[in-house]
């Protein structure tokens, strides 16, 4: 692992390096369903987009994915915010999934830019900024918004092409992964400590299988480390192994394989932070009879399978659902501050851990309290979270 140092907001801004891969409310732990709601006031928009569509006609929304919805976490996650705004905001929404195929990422985006049939262009992930910057670019009367990670608005990489007006039409919105992540780690630390887990009593490790060594996933990792560790728990416990490969993210044959090692290690839960290649984690927990945890989604909720669903203690929830409803209300408002990126974690109930049944049952009830108490420290500043960003 990278040596962790403290959060700085620009070097994430240009780092972006994000990847795929639960809302809070005052003194209380985050639930899936609560409805999005900003930090703090937004700054009035920085430029000019396109204009508002006429009068009698829907906002056109079109979400473009470098993946394939079904994966129960990240991606679904997104749609499920473009749901909500055709129900609650009466627009128009169109999804496009370009597979796994990276080749097809690129030509991919630039068909459906060009296609007039949106009105604002919704990407993701940190492969995708270079792409967005040349096509945003192009279609400079068009809104686009870019989740999880933003495009050079500096201009100050020549090698990065397009976006010659420092991205002016474009937003985009970050997740403070290490936050949720923290959270989480204090809560199942506190748990194991406490020996509150049926059948792994006494088993002190957990397990995190990332998709890939890069900083986003690491992000999940450092922040995990750093809140198990303030639960008084060993932070050399906390082992890490990646997916790797051509399909790091879609590959849960692979993530299951690293679960079951895991387990062997002693390991009493493992966390996937791998997209669906995470969800392997859930079947190898149902054989070796250990408990998972889920990611970015509540997948207490998405998971299908009973037995799977049981081993799920909790999910650390990256709302990106909730972040883009939240951008969609703005943007209405013309509030939405475009040619910039912004960042929000648990202040902006954009990050936590699912306080779903298998929770309130898996957690005791002290736990549940002290972990409430961690939320309104954060939500006040009071934690500095440690990142894996410069």
């Amino acid at each position: 692992m990278k040596k962790v140092k403290k959060m700085n907001l620009f070097a994430l801004a240009m780092a972006s390096s994000l990847i795929l891969a639960a809302c809070a409310t005052p003194a209380a732990a985050p639930k899936a369903a609560d409805a999005p709601k900003a930090a703090e006031a937004p700054k009035a928009t920085e430029a000019p987009a396109a204009a508002a569509p006429a009068a009698g006609k829907k906002l056109r929304i079109k979400l473009v994915i470098n993946g394939n919805f079904g994966d129960k976490s990240f991606f679904d996650s997104a749609k499920r915010g473009l749901d909500q705004m055709e129900k609650e905001m009466g627009y128009a929404i169109s999804t496009v999934e370009l597979g796994t195929d990276a080749n097809k990422w690129e030509p991919g985006l630039e068909d459906a830019a060009a296609n007039d049939d949106y009105d604002v262009l919704i990407t993701g992930t940190f492969q995708m900024p270079d792409y967005l910057g040349k096509v945003a670019d192009k279609y400079p009367n068009k809104k686009f918004w870019m989740f999880d990670a933003g495009p050079d608005y500096a201009g100050s990489d020549p090698a990065k092409k397009g976006c010659k007006d420092k991205c002016k039409n474009v937003y985009s919105i970050l997740f403070a992964q290490n936050e949720g992540s923290y959270v989480l780690g204090y809560a199942i630390g506190l748990t194991l400590k406490a020996k509150a887990l049926k059948g792994v009593e006494g088993k002190e490790k957990v397990g995190v299988i990332g998709g890939l060594d890069i900083p986003v996933i690491n992000d999940f990792y450092v922040g995990f480390k750093q809140g198990f560790k303030d639960a008084g728990m060993n932070p050399d416990n906390v082992l890490i192994q990646y997916v790797g490969g051509d399909n790091p993210f879609f590959n849960p044959a692979k993530g299951k394989e690293i679960a079951k090692a895991m387990f062997a290690q002693g390991a009493a839960v493992v966390w996937g932070v791998a997209g669906a290649s995470g969800n392997g984690a859930f079947a190898a927990a149902v054989e070796d009879k250990a408990y998972g945890l889920g990611v970015d989604s509540d997948q207490y909720l998405t998971i299908a399978d009973p037995a799977e669903k049981a081993t799920i203690v909790t999910s650390m929830m990256k709302n990106v659902d909730n972040g883009l409803f939240r951008a969609a209300k703005l943007d209405a408002e013309g509030k939405l501050t475009y040619g910039t990126l912004e960042k929000v974690g648990i202040a902006g109930d954009a990050v936590g851990v699912a306080q779903n049944e298998n929770y309130k049952k898996l957690i005791p009830a002290d736990i549940q309290k002290q972990v409430d108490e961690v939320y309104a420290k954060a939500k006040k500043g009071e934690i500095k979270f440690e990142t894996a960003f410069n």
